[in-house]
Parts: structure tokens; C-alpha cells; sequence
């Protein structure tokens, strides 16, 4: 049994171009890699060959770390090379043979990484000119510390990439990306910044009053004549439908078409959805929105394997898609719900983490976090799911947060 734990590294402009994955044995926590070879070679041929690249990654590139005995067995013959970076932990002594064995798997197309970089030695040498990224612990670095060790990485012959991680804040990302960092990893993407009195812009509150449009008994010609206060709102609802499929034969060019084929509960759905695409200035889907999307499915699929009536799993979903409400709006969570009527279960989540949704949004965030003791007590103390099927629910909500926008960008629409 093995669980995932996925967090994007993104480029200068917000775009994720990698995955890091981070697998984990079962529910005593830990991944036992340098216990069990065999299983973690399992675990990994899971999640690359049986699960699918497409569900793990979508188009980018995964980030997987290596113990030294482990970079030295089959297992890593089992990872596509053009897809996979072999993230090399501190604890890898660079010895000959180490480096005689990176050198032999770049020369069959893997790239490397070295990890949690606090200050670069000669012991690094040996093993630079195969490294393509270097992962700098900015949250174990001296910020003083910093420029010196950029200093050095960019005197290296090679060209290497500076990649922060463990970025906890908007002001680490700016400072980093002033030194010169290049890509980034760690959750200030998705940490709520609190701005008081910030006001929603034109279109998003269009975006509210749809959604609460959506939750009522109102026609579809009102719902279309609030859609038209902001046409852009049209081309992205459009857009998005496209995108994710909803088992329509034809291409949905037109908003009174998508209102037509998606039906009262989908526009709900992908409404919730369009408040976070909408908040995208980077790439389509935003990681925001991929992660928002990942939540909500997560806690439907949730809600479907306990046998749950229809309306559970679709408000499961919303609790879900709407928990990052905070951060997309940067306010306060009671004040960014103030506009939306929700169920008091669904308000009791979003607040206090309180009832069955509570628990379930719990743990969808654990996995996220990859705690470990996290997700074992609640599975132990909430009839939430098996530890069996968990692994499943979490792979298939990832995959159909990764469809998000991929026929959308395959047209260059």
C-alpha cells in the first residue's frame, strides 16, 4: 500500500513545470526506501506505469528522491528518463562509484538534482557537472548566506538552475527570484495573504452572484444575462467546459450551448471551478486551481465510496473546490463565504474544520503536506475511508485536476 504526496515547483511566471513526488509506504507513516527496495520499486511502478503518467504529472516532469543504495539498484530502470529528475538527497556520499552511476543514467537521458543545498563544498564537486538543478533550503540558509551561495553555483562551468525550496512567504519568493533563482517549491503559492479591506474585483463578484445564481431556482437566460455583465467570463466558462469533457460529442463554441449541455448541477460545479481559472495569470490551469480542483474531487470521490446520496458528494465537492476561497480572494475565510449562501455543514468545514466534511478536508490537506501521523490518525479515528482505497481516491482526483485545460491548450485556445 502506498500513498502520494505531490507539490508543484513552479518557474518565474507561476507556471508548474515539475512535479516533486513523494511516496509513502502506508499508515504508519514513512517511506521506507531504504528498508524495502522492493517495495518502493512497486510503489513506484504503481504510480508511473499502472496509475499513468498523465494522472501523477499531467505534462511535466517528476521529482523523485534517491538514497544512494537505492540510485544503485534496478529500480531506477522502471522511470521514463525524458520524465523523470533523480533528486539526490543530502545523505548520498559521492563516492566513485555514485558518480560513475549518475553519469551512466544521464548518458540514457535522466536529469539530476541535488537536494536540500545549505552551502555548496568540495565534496560536491564531483558530481556538479551532472547535476542539471540545485534545490537551496532557504528556510535552513542564512538569508545573508544566500547570495554567497549563488555566487558560486553561477561560477560553476556547467549550467545549473537554482531552484528554492521550502518557500514559506511571497516575500522569500520575490527575494529569491532578485538573486537569481529560477524555479521555486513550497506552499506560498497557496497561503492565504491577509489584505484588509481588499474588494473583490468587477468579475469575480459577476462570478459570486453566478454561483449563487447556479444554487437557486433562476432561469438560464438570467443566469446567461449576469454571464454577459462580463463577457470574458463567457470565453473562460466555454473554454474550460471544453477542456475538462463533460461526454459531449461536439465542441461547445457558444455560452447558451455550455448552459444547455452542462445542466444546473455541472454549471454549479464548474463555476466553483472558474473562480480559480479566473484568478490565473500564468499558466492554464493555475496551480492554485489544480490543487482547489484536486480537493474537491478528492472529497466526492470520498463521499461516492461511502455510499453517500448525490447531493453529499456534490456539496463535498464544493466544500473542497471552495477551502482555497481564502487565498484565491486574499481575505479572511468568513469574509470571503460572506457572499455565498452555503449549507451550515458545508460553513462549519470551511471554518472550524468541524463535522464529516471537516474531517474530510483534513485529510485531503494532510496528503497534501505529506503528514504522515496526520493522515493515519484520521483514518484511524473517522470512518472516512479504508487505508486500501485511499492510494485509488487520491490518484483519480489527481488526474482529473491534470485534464484541467489540457484540450484547452492542445487547440492554443
Amino acid at each position: 500500500m502506498f500513498w502520494l504526496a505531490r507539490q508543484p515547483i513552479l518557474d518565474l511566471t507561476g507556471n508548474t513545470v515539475a512535479y516533486e513526488l513523494l511516496f509513502r509506504s502506508g499508515a504508519t507513516g514513512g517511506a521506507q526506501v531504504t528498508d524495502d527496495r522492493t517495495a518502493t520499486a512497486t510503489v513506484i511502478n504503481h504510480a508511473f506505469n499502472e496509475l499513468g503518467l498523465a494522472a501523477v504529472l499531467g505534462q511535466c516532469r517528476g521529482f523523485i528522491n534517491f538514497d544512494a543504495e537505492l540510485l544503485m539498484s534496478d529500480v531506477v530502470e522502471l522511470l521514463p528518463p525524458e520524465r523523470t529528475v533523480i533528486e539526490l538527497l543530502e545523505t548520498v556520499e559521492m563516492t566513485e562509484a555514485v558518480v560513475e552511476r549518475c553519469r551512466d543514467l544521464r548518458a540514457r537521458g535522466f536529469s539530476f538534482a541535488l537536494d536540500d543545498i545549505v552551502q555548496l563544498d568540495a565534496v560536491h564537486a564531483p558530481i556538479l557537472p551532472l547535476v542539471d538543478v540545485i534545490k537551496v533550503d532557504v528556510k535552513e540558509t542564512p538569508v545573508t548566506a544566500l547570495p554567497g551561495l549563488v555566487a558560486r553555483v553561477r561560477e560553476q562551468p556547467c549550467r545549473v538552475k537554482l531552484l528554492a525550496e521550502k518557500v514559506d512567504s511571497i516575500e522569500q519568493a520575490d527575494h529569491c527570484r532578485q538573486l537569481g533563482f529560477e524555479l521555486f517549491q513550497g506552499y506560498f503559492f497557496a497561503r492565504p495573504v491577509i489584505l484588509q479591506g481588499r474588494r473583490a474585483d468587477p468579475s469575480r463578484s459577476v462570478l459570486l452572484r453566478l454561483l449563487q445564481q447556479s444554487m437557486s431556482n433562476v432561469e438560464n437566460a438570467e443566469i446567461e444575462a449576469t454571464f454577459k455583465q462580463a463577457p470574458e467570463l463567457s470565453y473562460k466558462l466555454v473554454r474550460l467546459v471544453n477542456s475538462v469533457g463533460i461526454g459531449c460529442q461536439y465542441e461547445i463554441r457558444s455560452l447558451s450551448h455550455a448552459l444547455v449541455m452542462l445542466g444546473r448541477r455541472q454549471l454549479q460545479r464548474w463555476l466553483q471551478v472558474l473562480l480559480f481559472a479566473h484568478n490565473s495569470t500564468g499558466d492554464f490551469p493555475s496551480p492554485l486551481l489544480q490543487m482547489a480542483a484536486a480537493r474537491g474531487k478528492f472529497m466526492e470521490l470520498l463521499s461516492e465510496q461511502a455510499r453517500r446520496p448525490q447531493d453529499a458528494c456534490d456539496l463535498a465537492f464544493m466544500t473542497g473546490i471552495l477551502s482555497l476561497l481564502d487565498t484565491l480572494l486574499k481575505m479572511p475565510m468568513a469574509e470571503a463565504l460572506g457572499d455565498i449562501s452555503l449549507p451550515q455543514v458545508a460553513r462549519d468545514a470551511l471554518l472550524e474544520r468541524k463535522g464529516r466534511l471537516g474531517k474530510m478536508l483534513l485529510l485531503a490537506e494532510a496528503l497534501e503536506r505529506s503528514e504522515d501521523a496526520r493522515v493515519s490518525d484520521l483514518l484511524d479515528t473517522h470512518d472516512l475511508c479504508s487505508t486500501a482505497i485511499l492510494p485509488q481516491l487520491q490518484i483519480a482526483a489527481l488526474s482529473w485536476s491534470a485534464g484541467l485545460g489540457t484540450a484547452g491548450q492542445r487547440s492554443g485556445s
